[in-house]
């Protein structure tokens, strides 16, 4: 019983996938993976920045 359940859910999510989902275009696709790599290096920048500071303050904790 559970085989069918399963056969029927994957033949569901297949038809999902195939028809009712809109996927973007390559320009919208280009836009948004520019966009997330923008905000990874930014964040990534700001991590940096702050793993900087607290190194150098604990350097000088630890030099006291």
């Amino acid at each position: 019983m559970k085989n069918f359940k399963l056969l029927t859910d994957l033949q569901e999510s297949y038809t999902e996938l195939r028809y009712k989902t809109s996927w973007p275009t390559k320009t919208q696709l280009i836009k948004s993976s520019c966009i997330v790599l923008i905000a990874s290096v930014i964040i990534a920048l700001i991590i940096l920045i702050f793993d900087q500071i607290i190194d150098h303050f604990m350097h000088f904790i630890y030099g006291l």
